[in-house]
């Protein structure tokens, strides 16, 4: 379970309790013995995710991706969240992609007015691979940490380009402060890091 106290944008903290639960509904709702759902880098959900924010708006582009369950070796997770933005309509929507089709779909209904997503952003395995190499590897066997968290978004934990696209990288631990890794998605490079 993630650390909600820690002081990051997460497009589930936009949503609220609301939210959480649609969520809980649908893990629940799977019938007992049901096969594993099965997991996916987080560009592998983007077409279904198009599809759908288009057919809710034309001029729907993507502004936010976020993984809505465990994410394991390979950057690889059951279940990632895309968050859609409308000019047109002023809105933002949730698509939630799981085993290649949209298991929630939600409108946030606060205002949050996004910059797109570059188009040439890194997966999120290499991104996971960038971060690891870099300090993630070892704060997780120092410390019995884990990723908690992966966010793809642009203008957010970058001072030096906040124009850029980027993955930032959330690791828990039980007795040590989180560690967030931002890995700059179109180059793989990892352009900051802190514990808080």
């Amino acid at each position: 379970m993630r650390d909600l106290r820690t002081p990051w944008i997460s497009v589930r903290g936009l949503f609220g309790h609301a939210w959480l639960l649609s969520l809980c509904l649908v893990a629940f709702a799977a019938p007992a013995g049901a096969a594993p759902h099965v997991a996916f880098a987080a560009r592998a959900g983007v077409e279904a995710a198009a599809a759908a924010a288009h057919s809710w708006s034309p001029d729907a582009f993507l502004v936010y991706v976020e993984n809505d369950e465990d994410v394991a070796a390979g950057g690889v997770a059951p279940r990632w969240g895309y968050l859609y933005y409308s000019p047109w309509l002023e809105k933002c929507r949730i698509y939630s992609v799981r085993d290649g089709r949209i298991a929630v779909a939600e409108d946030l209904t606060m205002k949050f007015d996004a910059p797109p997503l570059a188009g040439d952003w890194m997966d999120s395995g290499a991104a996971l691979d960038a971060a690891e190499r870099e300090v993630g590897r070892e704060f997780r066997e120092k410390h019995g940490g884990a990723l908690g968290t992966m966010l793809l978004m642009r203008g957010a934990f970058n001072e030096g380009d906040p124009d850029e696209t980027t993955w930032t990288l959330i690791y828990t631990a039980p007795h040590a402060p989180s560690l967030f890794v931002v890995v700059d998605a179109s180059d793989g490079k990892v352009r900051r890091t802190w514990r808080g």
